[in-house]
């Protein structure tokens, strides 16, 4: 079965609210069937048709993040690093390793904590090897494997894609201290908030004009006023843009000068969500040719992905409708009466009630999803209207709970959500979201024969603790 759409037209605002011609009725044409030369009078329907329900887009960061204030021009914070060392994709000569990658995330090593003494295990595709550590240099090891007389005789085929795990240490009796101490590691990620910016404007004269519309808006702006309606949607959409600019903002590569006539800086963008999973988090593409995470396997994927990080037991779950739908499934295929008819027992459902075939949670392992649809993913208007199905983000699982980080700025370890918005805000100016009036209109601050209501806002999102987060494409 097709679904034809409707057409792009109708999903394309207006830049301003006002009188088109396309918006109302001819009555000033004479001759036409519907102008004044006629004598009788048109069934006028005044309010106006809500035909998309709530349009704002906004909401995802309220329910998995917080906000909190900042005094500075950046967000400087620390997340631990791991506590065991385990090196990988090491490269093997005989019996001597070249430590290349750690598991935090450095793509390379100049100096290495391994030492004279340690154990460690080695390993490929093929075989695992337990090994004594006789001797070390800046970004080498040499080894001495305890059942073979060198590495590559105890099965350790490959030379380039070998991993190093330190599990303990040996010495004889009477040796002489431990050589060297190893020192907590820590990795530091900074980002800076960006300015937004928003204007509305209206001539004194257009402000003070009725119209025949009852406007109606999701600011809870009414009446017969189009200065009320476009206002409300300016700051609607505005706060639409604080929220879709923490999630789709990337840090530019190359600076850009500032466009304002007279303003100094450069433009060079934040680190929003998605950005952030993908530089330090995970992702999934599911099975190809079909959404991703929409069977057990894929799952169980994402949990060893878990295992391997922080192993946050409370997940949430936000994605767009076909995925939403491919989950229920998945989950209900798990019934083996599910195929061939209703199970109510299963789905807590009665003969005498609406069928329910949708979950909003389940467990699998040691791990609790709640799963929840994601309107900016499937409105016309946000990501739901983007064309790139080969990139396309089809959901993100986020942890819930909190972290423990050390914040640079107060010197001391606190607890906050993986998830929150730094705004700028200090005993004089609160940026988080601002807004105020200039013109003759009601405020009368100048002699422009108009109104203006600004708003603006300087912001950025802190994701701690991506490794914990899943982006779904």
């Amino acid at each position: 079965m097709a679904i034809t759409g409707v057409t792009a037209g109708a999903l394309t605002p207006s830049p301003r609210a006002q009188a088109l011609a396309s918006n109302y009725i001819d009555f000033a044409t004479a001759g036409s069937s519907d102008g004044w030369a006629q004598q009788y009078l048109p069934d006028l329907m005044a309010a106006e048709a809500e035909i998309f329900g709530n349009r704002t887009l906004s909401g995802f960061l309220s329910q998995v993040g917080a906000e909190e204030s900042m005094t500075s021009d950046q967000v400087v914070w620390s997340e631990q690093g791991r506590l065991h060392l385990h090196y990988k994709n090491c490269t093997v000569s005989t019996n001597t390793i070249t430590m290349v990658n750690e598991t935090d995330g450095n793509t390379s090593v100049s100096t290495h904590a391994v030492r004279v003494g340690d154990m460690v295990l080695i390993s490929d595709a093929g075989a695992t090897i337990q090994a004594f550590v006789s001797a070390i240099a800046a970004d080498t090891i040499t080894v001495l494997p305890y059942k073979h007389a060198n590495i590559a005789g105890a099965g350790v085929a490959s030379t380039t894609n070998v991993s190093v795990l330190v599990y303990g240490s040996e010495y004889v009796k009477g040796a002489v201290g431990r050589a060297g101490a190893n020192a907590p590691t820590f990795q530091s990620y900074t980002n800076k908030p960006i300015i937004l910016k928003d204007k509305y404007e209206i001539s004194g004269s257009d402000a003070s004009a009725i119209g025949w519309v009852e406007v109606a808006g999701e600011e809870g702006q009414n009446g017969y006023l189009w200065y009320l309606k476009a206002e409300g949607d300016t700051r609607a959409r505005f706060t639409d843009y604080l929220e879709m600019s923490m999630l789709e903002s990337v840090k530019a590569t190359v600076s850009f000068a500032a466009i304002e006539t007279g303003a100094t800086g450069t433009i060079g963008g934040t680190e929003g969500l998605f950005s952030a999973i993908e530089t330090r988090g995970n992702q999934t593409s599911g099975v190809t040719g079909v959404n991703a995470a929409t069977d057990l396997a894929e799952f169980d994927a994402i949990l060893a992905e878990f295992d391997k990080n922080g192993a946050i037991e409370e997940n949430m779950m936000f994605v767009n409708r076909a995925t939403s739908l491919a989950m229920d499934d998945m989950l209900a295929s798990m019934n083996s009466y599910g195929a061939g008819g209703t199970s109510y027992g299963v789905f807590d459902n009665s003969e005498d009630m609406a069928l329910n075939l949708g979950f909003s949670g389940f467990r699998r392992g040691s791990y609790d999803f709640y799963k929840s649809d994601w309107k900016y993913l499937n409105d016309q208007a946000g990501r739901g209207g983007m064309i790139d199905t080969v990139g396309a983000i089809r959901g993100a699982i986020i942890p819930a709970g909190v972290s423990s980080v050390y914040d640079q700025q107060l010197g001391k370890n606190l607890k906050r959500p993986f998830l929150h918005v730094r705004y700028r805000a200090s005993q004089t100016d609160d940026r988080k979201m601002k807004t105020w009036t200039t013109g003759s209109v009601g405020a009368e601050t100048s002699d422009l024969d108009a109104m203006e209501v600004h708003y603006l806002s300087e912001r950025c999102l802190v994701v701690q603790g991506a490794n914990n987060f899943m982006l779904m494409n």
